[in-house]
């Protein structure tokens, strides 16, 4: 973290609040108690289709698109120049990335039980792909009127498309998409080998790989050209086409399943239109009743999420990760993960696995809340 600084009234609460709601949903569905017990719709999808987990990611990567536009108009109705946001968008890329690294090596090997290598140290992650698409989409932003980026994101759904579909695979042809045997598969496992997502569908792949990194920015470019609906002068205009395009693109991405189909782990065009539509939906729900209608009071817990969002999901990590390394001595002798001591000791009264696993999943988001609140009390917003 490279910045500390007051929290302003001028941001746009709706989409602070929009951002709360996605990384709380993000810590929960990644803290279950057991993973042996987990509610479908809490859980990824197996590999085609999607669940309320899978909204997850796109819905980041298309704030961020948002932020983008939003951010760009602002500095620059300030006097910023080109070089002076290039900069920034290089130095903050460049941070986001490295700290995915040092979350996909930590604790590196300093905690008796963790094995660590620089050999095999996963390289892909969903801050290296945020840091990807954010740079990629902000170059285009920059460098591009509107048209252009309307069509580079056509452009990145549908060049994806081509590729996955009809360049062939050695051994195995084109058009594969299952786990082994598809184009990501095969780029990742070849230019990535040892340094992929080991609990990916099948060794070698990485969900945040290589090629799906395409269709990830145009989730990136949809945000982006959100972000220039919202600065539309005329309020009813600018709600009638946000709703319109958010549905037609839901529309388009389930009219696109039918050859492509929708999955997060190949982060197919149909996927990205999909989750784009739903994203669009769900934002301007939040902006008319939150910017529009001032009904705040309910959200100000969101906003609170939402303002440090990237350091209560990098917290979260940390935490997570620790309190499955550090093992504790059980009555009979045995070694536990303190994960395991602190939620046998606090859930093991509950009949139910599955409601058990949830409840904690709950009460791991409300603890990472009262981080996020102590923050906003502090009046500090940390960016990278």
């Amino acid at each position: 973290m490279n910045k500390l600084i007051v929290a302003t009234s001028n941001r746009l609460f709706s989409l602070d609040v929009f951002r709360g709601f996605t990384i709380a949903s993000m810590i929960m569905v990644n803290n279950p108690g057991s993973w042996d017990h987990v509610f479908s719709q809490l859980d990824h999808a197996s590999w085609h289709g999607c669940t309320f987990t899978d909204l997850i990611f796109p819905f980041f990567l298309w704030i961020a698109g948002v932020a983008i536009t939003l951010s760009f108009t602002t500095r620059i109705a300030h006097g910023a120049k080109r070089n002076q946001l290039l900069r920034h968008v290089f130095i903050r890329s460049l941070a986001l990335f490295a700290i995915g690294l040092f979350l996909n090596g930590f604790p590196f090997g300093l905690i008796t039980g963790h094995d660590f290598s620089w050999s095999n140290i996963r390289i892909p992650g969903v801050l290296q792909r945020i840091a990807i698409c954010y740079f990629v989409a902000s170059l285009i932003v920059l460098y591009s009127k509107v048209t252009w980026q309307i069509v580079w994101t056509i452009f990145l759904l549908a060049s994806y498309w081509i590729l996955i579909k009809f360049f062939p695979v050695p051994g195995f042809g084109a058009g594969i998409l299952e786990p082994v045997g598809n184009l990501a598969w095969y780029i990742d496992s070849s230019l990535l080998h040892g340094h992929t997502y080991i609990g990916a569908p099948t060794p070698g792949f990485d969900p945040e790989g290589i090629l799906s990194t395409l269709p990830a920015i145009a989730t990136t470019l949809f945000g982006v050209l959100t972000g220039h609906l919202l600065n539309l002068k005329t309020l009813p205009r600018k709600i009638f086409w946000m709703l319109t395009l958010g549905c037609a693109l839901i529309l388009l991405g389930l009219i696109i399943n039918r050859w492509l189909q929708i999955n997060k782990n190949l982060w197919t065009p149909s996927y990205a239109v999909f989750t784009s539509g739903v994203a669009l939906v769900t934002f301007t729900c939040c902006y008319w009743l939150i910017d529009i209608k001032k009904y705040q009071k309910w959200s100000k817990p969101l906003q609170i999420y939402g303002l440090n969002a990237l350091t209560i999901f990098i917290i979260s990590i940390l935490i997570l990760r620790l309190t499955i390394l550090i093992k504790t001595t059980k009555a009979d002798g045995t070694l536990s993960s303190l994960k395991n001591h602190y939620y046998n000791f606090l859930f093991q009264s509950i009949d139910n696995s599955w409601l058990a696993s949830f409840l904690h999943a709950v009460a791991f988001m409300l603890f990472m809340y009262l981080i996020a609140y102590i923050l906003y009390k502090a009046k500090l917003i940390i960016k990278t």
